[in-house]
């Protein structure tokens, strides 16, 4: 048997969510922080939030990985 090097939840996609005060179920808004490169980015939506994640596994595909910080 053969273990998969890769870890299917590699720390570089984790990311943490502060939510504003005043969110609500039909307005999210805050910051959303990659947990290993430290990049923010506020959001206004729900929309934006999303768009937001997908930028950055965009930009974290770009650059080389260190294995020594996966899971």
């Amino acid at each position: 048997m053969s273990l998969n090097p890769e870890s299917k939840y590699p720390s570089r996609r984790a990311y943490v969510i502060k939510l504003r005060a005043d969110s609500t179920p039909g307005v999210l808004a805050g910051r959303l922080e990659n947990l290993v490169s430290g990049r923010q980015r506020e959001f206004a939506s729900g929309e934006e939030l999303l768009v937001s994640l997908a930028t950055d596994l965009m930009v974290a595909g770009d650059e080389p990985r260190s294995e020594a910080l996966d899971d």
